[in-house]
């Protein structure tokens, strides 16, 4: 049997009780990282941690079920960042050194027709939450790599964006002008932190059928009707595969940004 190709790795996957987080860290668990998980809803927390735990059964080096730190809290919590970042260090003895940007949510509408009074928390959640979990993982990704035989060993920080920020819809503008700002920010972290041995990668997904559209209010039908015209439209697991191959390559190689779109999906 082979050696799962993210052994030895510690991830971080924030907004890990459904859809693509969800995904997500059940990929990494499977290729071999240990794991801390965070979500507001600990009691999904409980279940992705018994999934993984099953999932992981099989191969029997993979089926410790200590190998799944829980941090429940919201994501743009500074305080919930370093426990984020603190604990899985204290459970297994070695530091997070891939970190997946998650936590996120939607908002239907454009500027002038969205929930106004939804805005600040979109902005807080998606462009604020991200840039202090980037800040807090890149000063130790670097100081990490700083210590350590590059390249032997890799870092990544991966955030997820969307293609409504590189293609922005007036029926989404302003939950994706929040997506451009965080391309624009991962980029730039990028050419910060690559000369250090941290890779920082930028996903950005079309179409995803999860629980995000029900929350961002987005209207049952008429979204339902686009799905259809894009059928068949991404699942959470084809984004966390994705994932899964960017962050096993060799610490020299680096897939900077990476567009995934149904293939029937023109636009955005």
């Amino acid at each position: 049997m082979s050696t799962p190709p993210l052994i030895g790795r510690i991830g971080l996957v924030t907004g890990a009780s459904a859809g693509i987080g969800h995904a997500v860290a059940c990929e990494l668990a499977t290729l071999g990282a240990r794991l801390a998980v965070n979500a507001r809803r600990e009691d999904r927390l409980v279940a992705l941690a018994q999934e993984i735990a099953d999932r992981c059964a099989p191969t029997t080096r993979l089926a410790d079920p200590d190998r799944v730190v829980m941090v429940p809290g919201d994501a743009s919590d500074p305080g919930v960042i370093r426990q984020m970042l603190d604990e899985p260090e204290e459970r297994f003895g070695q530091p997070v050194d891939l970190v997946v940007v998650n936590a996120g949510r939607g908002l239907a509408g454009s500027v002038l027709t969205s929930d106004e009074s939804q805005w600040e928390e979109v902005v807080r959640i998606n462009l604020l939450g991200a840039a202090r979990l980037i800040r807090a993982a890149g000063e130790r990704l670097a100081a990490l790599q700083k210590g350590r035989a590059w390249p032997k060993h890799p870092a990544d920080i991966v955030v997820l964006g969307s293609n409504v920020g590189r293609h922005i819809s007036p029926f989404s503008s302003l939950y994706g002008s929040t997506k451009a700002a965080v391309a624009s920010m991962t980029e730039a972290a990028r050419r910060e932190l690559g000369p250090k041995g941290v890779r920082v990668t930028l996903i950005e997904p079309g179409i995803v059928k999860s629980e995000f559209q029900g929350v961002a209010g987005y209207d049952e039908q008429s979204f339902g009707a686009l799905m259809d015209k894009f059928s068949p439209v991404l699942t959470p697991e084809d984004v966390a595969r994705t994932i899964g191959f960017v962050v096993r390559q060799p610490a020299g190689v680096h897939l900077c940004d990476v567009v995934i779109r149904p293939t029937r999906q023109d636009y955005p």
